[in-house]
């Protein structure tokens, strides 16, 4: 299937990408450290430890991507996907310890400095290394992006911060080679706190995945657009996904249809949804839920139009969907959906509920209070 061709070349990026970064990392951190002990530099051998921590991070989602390809088992049926979550989560761990480590041993060359010896070798070695790193991370963070791999941005965004810092480096030995003065351990501090607040964005922005954030719109609306080019569906909406890991959702949807369909219609209906679903976007739909739509009264028309008039009048509301009325039972559904932003969502669904009630005192009024995803 597409998809499951997708996901496999997708896995092959990750891991050929990682395996260009773990290689030019030690390349870095090998030239690095020899340059930062022949000229007795502590800037540029804590700049070396760090490409030495790019190298760890690379192997970690290497791993992470392996292990989150592996097919569904009994104790796992949806997949191991999350783990590429707790990859980078542990790509973030050691950017942090690398952090604390480079912070450390800064302050204490603040009070007990060594004095650099650079050469001019030495800085073409440098200057060579802020290249490398440029190209490197503006790479790897393309390609994490293409690919949405949380570990492969967070390793590119990473080198672009390690780019700044050597460049910071180099521009304290050039300053020392010129003028005298050392802002090696300085230099030092502002390596740390640059790879400290990487690693914070890192951790921030896994945790936002794992406690479920909102699923990027361009994707939904490309979602959304499939279901509703059945031919039985007048639309779509209460659109859930639950992510099992980058690209592997569950999802569930409530499609409007006619009052008149059967129960062998709404199978076919479903089985056409869910398949076209996973093999354009990869999403198994476990759910297909049905709003019918009143087609055998007319009247039924003006109420809507009037129920709609109503909803729509009150501030903050952003949808109204799940409609259909009942003249012969006096009963009227509908859900809406309101703005996080209003002060008091239930306040405000209250107050609908009453001017829905007020213009059809006869009705009895079913509400649901759906929430924007």
């Amino acid at each position: 299937m597409e998809y499951q061709n997708n996901q496999r070349s997708r896995d092959a990026v990750i891991v050929r990408t990682s395996l260009i970064g773990v290689g030019a990392n030690l390349l870095l951190a090998g030239s690095k450290a020899a340059v930062g002990f022949l000229s007795n530099s502590i800037a540029v051998v804590l700049d070396a430890v760090n490409n030495l921590s790019d190298v760890l991070s690379s192997v970690i989602t290497i791993v992470g991507a392996k292990l989150a390809g592996r097919k569904p088992d009994k104790k796992h049926p949806l997949g191991h996907g999350r783990i590429e979550y707790i990859s980078t989560m542990l790509v973030a761990a050691v950017v942090l310890y690398a952090g604390v480590t480079a912070m450390v041993e800064s302050v204490k060359d603040i009070f007990d400095p060594d004095v650099p010896d650079y050469s001019p070798a030495m800085l073409v070695v440098l200057a060579l290394a802020v290249v490398v790193k440029i190209v490197l991370g503006v790479f790897v963070k393309r390609t994490g992006k293409r690919v949405n791999s949380g570990s492969l941005t967070a390793s590119g965004t990473d080198a672009l911060f390690d780019a700044i810092l050597s460049a910071s480096v180099l521009l304290s030995a050039v300053i020392y080679m010129f003028a005298h003065v050392s802002l090696e351990a300085y230099v030092g501090v502002l390596i740390s706190v640059f790879i400290l607040r990487a690693g914070v964005g890192i951790l921030r922005e896994t945790f936002n995945e794992i406690l479920g954030k909102r699923v990027d719109r361009e994707f939904l609306s490309e979602l959304h657009e499939t279901i509703c080019a059945d031919s039985d569906v007048h639309g779509a909406y209460d659109l859930i996904l639950h992510s099992y890991g980058p690209e592997r959702y569950i999802g569930s949807v409530h499609v409007e249809v006619d009052d008149t369909m059967t129960a062998d219609a709404l199978d076919l209906m479903e089985r056409r949804i869910a398949e076209n679903v996973y093999l354009r976007h990869g999403v198994v739909m476990t759910g297909i839920g049905i709003y019918s739509r009143n087609t055998r009264d007319d009247a039924v028309a003006r109420i809507r139009s009037d129920v709609t008039r109503i909803v729509e009048s009150v501030p903050g509301v952003l949808q109204m969907h799940g409609f259909y009325a009942d003249a012969e039972k006096k009963t009227i559904r509908l859900d809406v959906i309101l703005d996080f932003e209003l002060e008091d969502r239930q306040k405000t669904f209250e107050e609908i509920r009453r001017q829905v009630q007020e213009a059809f005192p006869d009705f009895t009024i079913h509400m649901v209070l759906d929430i924007d995803f």
